[in-house]
Order: structure tokens, then sequence, then C-alpha cells
């Protein structure tokens, strides 16, 4: 699953590349595909696209008619800016037609998900509202005090959307790692100390994987369908078996 890094990713190049087009149509190939009900073309069409955003793992694309287009693309959801001329991949679910390109939502194992909801009303779609801060923008002392506040394995506490919004498997294992915490061990547990030393380690973690374009393991692209090299740079996660790069020892 795409998890922040490869998202933020995306946001990066599609803000680049589609901010201010103009929509001049929309193709609804796969209907089931939306959250809710399909969505009237009237109310995407001649619209621009004003600006991109991430809330979590979720994309969020501001149209000029106070219309937001929130795109998740949970295991193998692509977002990508091409040229009408490239060839449509199989699994394309949905593309916006704009002036000088389109914009394709590609999904082999269709879980990801779209959803168009009125500007207004963003602040009450229920499942953006109860993400928990970004793990990007969380402040130390935020960190340390939800870390504490709660009795629960670490791991799992850390890949809650409701604690905490963006991280998953791939960026909890090397956040963890990096720190010198276990998996296991129960967050109430940790210092203040070591509290800060893993919001420093994740942190450290999601930039590192930000500079590498995220991880490609399966079949993740950014915006502009190039893949990321993160994967590359994976000190524990998908390395089961191998040499801990601290110890030696078989992880």
């Amino acid at each position: 699953m795409p998890e922040l890094p490869e998202v933020e990713t995306i946001v990066r190049d599609l803000r680049e590349d589609i901010s201010g087009r103009k929509i001049l149509s929309v193709n609804f190939i796969t209907r089931s595909v939306w959250r809710e009900q399909v969505p009237s073309a009237k109310f995407i069409v001649g619209a621009a696209i004003e600006r991109l955003d991430r809330m979590g793992k979720n994309i969020l694309i501001f149209l000029s008619n106070d219309r937001v287009l929130i795109v998740h693309l949970k295991m193998t959801g692509r977002l990508t800016f091409e040229q009408p001329s490239s060839p449509k991949k199989k699994h394309t679910h949905f593309i916006l037609s704009l002036d000088g390109g389109e914009l394709r939502f590609n999904d082999i194992r269709r879980f990801g998900y779209l959803d168009l909801v009125a500007g207004p009303k963003l602040a009450k779609v229920r499942y953006l509202a109860r993400l928990g801060p970004d793990a990007l923008k969380i402040g130390r002392q935020e960190f340390t005090e939800l870390i504490r506040g709660h009795k629960r394995i670490i791991k799992a506490l850390l890949l809650d959307q409701d604690a905490i919004a963006g991280m998953g498997n791939i960026y909890t294992d090397e956040a963890l790692f990096r720190a010198g915490i276990h998996p296991k061990r129960v967050s109430s547990s940790l210092s203040v100390a070591r509290a800060g030393k893993l919001h420093e380690a994740m942190l450290e973690t999601l930039n590192l994987a930000l500079s590498a374009r995220g991880s490609t393991i399966d079949n993740y692209v950014g915006g502009r369908g190039t893949p990321g090299s993160f994967q590359d740079q994976h000190l524990v996660y998908g390395r089961e078996g191998k040499p801990c790069p601290k110890c030696g020892r078989a992880i």
C-alpha cells in the first residue's frame, strides 16, 4: 500500500503538472470505484484544478467550482498524469481529460476509491475528520504525549490512522528499527527521551523516503509514472532472513 512518502510524492508531482489546468471531460470507466454515488459530470467538467493537498494517505484535488475530488490508492492504486496518446493501461477506472493531458486512476485490485464532495462539507467527511495528526507534521511534544498516553503495542499504535495519519508497515518498521524499539513494546512504557527518539527516527525515515520518491515494492509509481528507490535503502522491511545492518545476525 502506498504510504505517506508515496502519496506525498504523487501530490508534489501532480501539483506541478496539473494545477491550473481546465477539466475538459470525464470518463467514468468503472463506476464501482466511487465511494459514494457516481457524481454527475456537470460537477466536474469545466472546472479548473486549483490545488492539491494530502491528508494522511488521501489525495485531495481542489476544483475551482468549490468541489474536492478525494482519491485513496489503498493497495495497488495509481494516479498519474499522462498524454492522451499514451496507451490506456488495463485496470484504468477513471480519466479526467485536461487541457494538455489526462489524469488517470488505475487500480489492479480495485480497493482504492474516489469521492467528490462539496468544499464546505470537507471538514465533515467522516473518514477524513477522524484522522490523527499527520506523521510528517506532528511535533515532538505532541507525539511524545500521544505515544505515552496510550497503553498499546507501539507498532499497532503507529499504524492506527486515527492516532497518527500516514504511517504503514514499511515506515513503521524502519522508524522503530532506527530508534531501537521493539515493535511489540507497549507504548506507555517508553520514556520521554525514547519517545522523542522515535519521533526523530520517524521524521528521518519519512524524509529520506521522500528524497528517494518513495518505495516501489510492487507497482507503485509517482504522479509522472516513475518508480521510487527507497526500497534499496530499507534496513529491515522485506529483509527477513538477511543480515541485520547493526549486529549482522539474521533478521
